[in-house]
Formats: C-alpha cells, sequence, structure tokens
C-alpha cells in the first residue's frame, strides 16, 4: 500500500489549550510535510472545520469547556472523512474507549515521541485516503482473499472457521486502527453479543494460533490495554510503534 503524504501535503488542525505544547507539534508536523493550523479551545476547532478544509486533526482529549470528546463527536458530524487523532494521557483507558466511540480513527498517548506521532497520523490518512476496501489483502505474510474466503501465508493455505474468516477480514480491512472490544463483537456476532468479552478473547487466541509465528509474542493482532486490539501489518513502519502486550 502506497504512502499518500510521499506525493502530497496534508492539512492538520491541532487542537489542545497548551499554546506550548501546540507550538512544539506545530513545528515537528511542519518539518515532516505537514501544513499545520493552531486552535486553543473545542470551539474554535469546530468553527475552524466549518470556515475550511482539513485531513486530519490532532485533538487533546482533555480541553476547558467543551471536552475533547464532545468535540470530536462534532468534527465527525461536520467531516465525515477527516482523519481524527486524539491525544490521551497514559492509563486512561476509559477515555480512549470514549474517543474511539465518538468517532476517533485513533489515539495517542502522552507522552508521545514525534516520529511516533508522525507514523501515527500517516497511518490514519492511508486509511482515510484508501480507495475502498480491496477484494485480496495483504499484510506481511499473509494473504486473504476476501471474496473466495481464502487465507493463505508465506503461500501456504490456513483454514478458518467462519468467525474467524469474519473476525480477522474486518480488522485486515482496518488494519493500523484500534478497535474496541465492543466495535470486534458487534460487527462480528452482532449488536446482542457487544459484552461476552470472552467470546471475543477466545477466537483471538484460536486465530494466534493460526496466523502468529508465536502466539506469546503476536505480531499481527496487537492487544491495546483496556481497550481493544490492532490488527498490525509487521512489515509497514507507520506501525511499528503500536503496542504489542498481551492479554
Amino acid at each position: 500500500m502506497s504512502n499518500p503524504t510521499s506525493s502530497q501535503q496534508f492539512r492538520v488542525l491541532v487542537v489542545d489549550d497548551e499554546a506550548a505544547l501546540r507550538k512544539v507539534i506545530r513545528v515537528s508536523l511542519v518539518a515532516s510535510g505537514f501544513v499545520v493550523q493552531e486552535a486553543g479551545t473545542g470551539s474554535d476547532a469546530v468553527d475552524a472545520f466549518r470556515q475550511g478544509q482539513f485531513d486530519l486533526v490532532l485533538l487533546d482529549v482533555n480541553m476547558p469547556g467543551i471536552s475533547g470528546v464532545e468535540v470530536c463527536r462534532q468534527l465527525r458530524s461536520i467531516a465525515p472523512q477527516a482523519g481524527i487523532v486524539m491525544l490521551t494521557v497514559r492509563d486512561t483507558a476509559e477515555d480512549k474507549v470514549r474517543a474511539l466511540e465518538a468517532g476517533a480513527d485513533d489515539y495517542v498517548t502522552k507522552p508521545f515521541q514525534f516520529r511516533d506521532l508522525v507514523a501515527r497520523l500517516r497511518a490514519v490518512l492511508r486509511r482515510t485516503h484508501s480507495n475502498g476496501t480491496a477484494s485480496v489483502l495483504h499484510a506481511g505474510d499473509l494473504t486473504m482473499d476476501v471474496e473466495n474466503r481464502v487465507v493463505s501465508k508465506s503461500g501456504e493455505a490456513i483454514h478458518l472457521l467462519p468467525k474467524e474468516f469474519d473476525l480477522l477480514a474486518f480488522m485486515m480491512e482496518h488494519q493500523g486502527a484500534p478497535l474496541t472490544h465492543a466495535n470486534l463483537l458487534c460487527r462480528v456476532w452482532g449488536a446482542e453479543y457487544g459484552g461476552d468479552l470472552e467470546f471475543l478473547r477466545s477466537l483471538v487466541r484460536m486465530l494466534r494460533e493460526k496466523i502468529e509465528d508465536n502466539p506469546a509474542r503476536p505480531q499481527y493482532i496487537i492487544t491495546e490495554p483496556w481497550v481493544g486490539y490492532r490488527f498490525r501489518d509487521p512489515a509497514d513502519p507507520d506501525q511499528q510503534n503500536s503496542s504489542a502486550d498481551d492479554e
């Protein structure tokens, strides 16, 4: 998959009430080829989106006045195709889940390294600027033929149960994105299973046994602690900053 940021500039709105942090982020993103505008409040961010077009917004979850999560909801309704990445504080799983449920594409925890931030933004751009779901998906040594429901690893076919295939297909279609437990359960089993976490954990364990070289140290299906999972392409440098913790 090609990197869209290699051929054009993208407009990013940085939203944070700390002016010093906004400046540091802006300088870093400009140096990485982005066009950056700042907003110090949630209201300013909403006004900026109504007045202009942005490809991405980097939005602090803890904002005075309108909360970052509420701003996320409003921006998602204004610009459904824009990428939204939330800045969260480490160990605030509830904020991360709320941000994703409000429509955020991803989150970055503070403190962060700028190379990881830029990689995460580029990964979101790749998803938001893709041309729809491909009939054949690739990640590392894995290949999935969605239409014919065939999965192979290094050219060798892998037998998957129907629900295993459905889960892996949804993850590969959204690779690089954090997917909450509830979202995965609803997509694969239906809304009535949104709280049955053990169904999901069991299926993930089964999938890891089939697609991972070492299921105890997964390289494809990565645990997002207390949030859900993230499917990672180990060959994609923009996805190398994902957590590799197992449950």
